[in-house]
């Protein structure tokens, strides 16, 4: 007879063979008001294909067997290749299937940025390292729409929802991948500290300038993404300082461009997605905009990559919230289920209230970037494009950090090991706060567009004040973050991070007013406005008291499963 020394019971696996967008109520709503509606058969059946057991495994598997570097061919020529495991792939063919690379820019149908927004935002809770190369290709876009030569070759490819992974020359693929390159060893997020040179191909008069063909020598510390067609990348100019370039993988004679591949990148999370240290060798590549404009240029395409850093930071929240509440709904301990013990409820209502309220704001954010793009810009859709993406990024992205581990711990030492979902959006969580710029960074680039922008941050301010009219505690929070603001130019930059805590606190309870049951929307002011709330000073997520609160009913709208 075998031995048997116990049986294991009261144990639950990850959740998974679940629907994640038909579980979502926010979400649904959130698409009904951006008159989105028409996507939501769609984001259904997405919802339902990525929530599939096989579809976690893939995601498993992606980030179990990171992509590997092939500097060299069995006879020593040169080809640099990093290669993927097929669970890469499979995702990303997915994802591209499904429209959402070009969906902002494809047509003009109202709502299809916030579509898009959606489909991000499922796909980036199963896995988000695979939402790298999208992000980057989707941003590139609107860049590239400005280079008539250079968009009449790359339209149709950008536009394709086909997945090609073949390793060949623009001229034989049905689509395309675009990457970034910005970062260098010496100067991080200053990049005009930049040194990689771009010099003209041909001499004499007209030669470079705006569609003109260079040759870049130097290096870039991170480069996202390398087995991408072609990336976009900074490097100075003789004469006339940074210019953006565009730097394809096959130069256009068919040969290997002189992109050299020095190592991959060993990162703590987004393990799936490939992240390099390169050398430029006389590569060969096409100046987009006007010499001297290179950041400028290149930070119209991170703006969009901001927006998708946020996206993807409540995606992180909302999956680590989902396999929290299920975990708990089941998991006994002292005689009841973990979900209805008081203290327990009191972690799982905050991860909620954390979870919809950045939801929330990415979508708002989605709907200011559909009605800047179609050109008939206002003061206040610029203010919440402009200034409150980066606010956005900088607290979203930086709360997925926190949160993600007061999930993890939801589930103890079970979501502690490797083999746990939550094990890797912990991991996955602090990509989205450093890529596309820091914390510090985002805070200074919203002091900067407040200064820069003055009407638009009235017209913000405006609109926050018309949401909170009628709830004191939001106007409260509203004079207050105007007296910080009169404060001195040398006083506010030492103050960004409370300054900038705050406006997205505000802007996102006035959003819940606005939109949320008043179970929720309640709640969330009373724990981030009220009195030292209001700075996070010493708080812990959990921290808040509970005894005014719907708790049953705002645990049930953060799951319906």
């Amino acid at each position: 007879m075998a031995s048997r020394t116990h049986e294991v019971f009261n144990q639950f696996d990850d959740l998974s063979d679940y629907r994640l967008f038909d579980t979502d109520p926010a979400l649904s709503e959130a698409l009904q008001r951006a008159g989105a509606d028409w996507a939501r058969p769609q984001l259904s059946a997405y919802g339902a294909q990525l929530g599939r057991a096989e579809t976690w495994q893939l995601a498993r598997d992606a980030n179990r067997h990171p992509p590997e570097l092939q500097r060299f061919d069995a006879r020593g020529r040169r080809m640099d290749r990093v290669e993927f495991h097929p669970s890469w792939h499979a995702l990303l063919a997915r994802y591209r299937a499904q429209g959402w690379v070009a969906m902002p820019f494809r047509g003009e149908q109202p709502g299809r940025w916030s579509a898009w927004a959606a489909g991000f935002y499922l796909h980036g809770q199963v896995e988000q390292g695979t939402l790298c190369p999208a992000t980057m290709t989707t941003a590139s876009i609107a860049l590239l729409q400005k280079e008539p030569a250079l968009w009449a070759q790359l339209q149709g490819p950008l536009y394709s929802d086909a997945y090609d992974a073949r390793d060949l020359p623009l001229a034989d693929k049905t689509s395309i991948w675009l990457g970034m390159g910005m970062t260098e060893k010496q100067g991080g997020s200053d990049v005009r500290a930049n040194t990689t040179q771009a010099t003209p191909l041909h001499s004499g008069r007209g030669a470079g300038g705006r569609g003109g063909e260079y040759l870049l020598r130097g290096h870039k510390w991170f480069f996202s993404a390398p087995m991408s067609d072609a990336h976009l990348v900074v490097a100075q100019t003789p004469q006339g300082g940074p210019a953006c370039f565009y730097v394809p993988r096959w130069r256009p004679d068919g040969s290997l461009n002189a992109v050299q591949v020095q190592r991959l990148k060993n990162k703590v999370g987004n393990r799936s997605n490939a992240s390099a240290e390169v050398e430029f060798d006389g590569a060969w590549g096409v100046l987009l905009g006007e010499e001297g404009r290179g950041i400028a240029t290149i930070l119209a395409m991170a703006s969009m990559t901001r927006l998708n850093c946020v996206i993807g930071s409540a995606a992180l929240l909302r999956q680590a919230t989902v396999q929290a509440l299920a975990y708990a709904r089941q998991r006994r301990a002292f005689g009841k289920v973990l979900a209805a013990q008081p203290l327990m409820r009191a972690v799982l209502v905050d991860l909620a209230l954390e979870s919809e309220a950045a939801l929330v704001l990415a979508m708002r954010l989605a709907q200011a970037y559909e009605h800047e793009s179609a050109g008939a810009s206002d003061p206040l859709q610029r203010a919440w494009k402009r200034i409150v993406t980066p606010a956005a990024k900088f607290w979203v992205c930086k709360r997925a950090v926190e949160l993600t581990g007061e999930a993890m711990e939801v589930l103890g030492g079970n979501g502690y090991v490797e083999d746990s979902v939550l094990a890797r959006l912990f991991r996955e969580a602090p990509v989205n706060s450093i890529w596309e710029g820091s914390g510090n960074v985002m805070c200074l680039d919203v002091l900067r567009a407040l200064a820069r922008e003055p009407e638009a941050a009235q017209a913000l301010l405006a609109d926050l004040h018309d949401a909170g009219a009628g709830e004191p505690r939001i106007l409260a929070a509203l004079q207050a973050l105007r007296t910080l603001l009169a404060s001195a130019p040398e006083q506010l930059e030492a103050l960004g991070r409370v300054l900038v805590q705050r406006l997205v606190l505000l802007a996102q309870a006035c959003l819940l007013r606005q939109q949320a049951p008043a179970a929720v929307a309640d709640a969330f002011i009373a724990t981030r406005l009220e009195g030292s709330s209001r700075d996070g000073a010493g708080r812990v997520v959990g921290a808040l008291d509970t005894r005014a609160m719907d708790v049953d009913a705002m645990l049930a709208r953060a799951f319906t499963g």
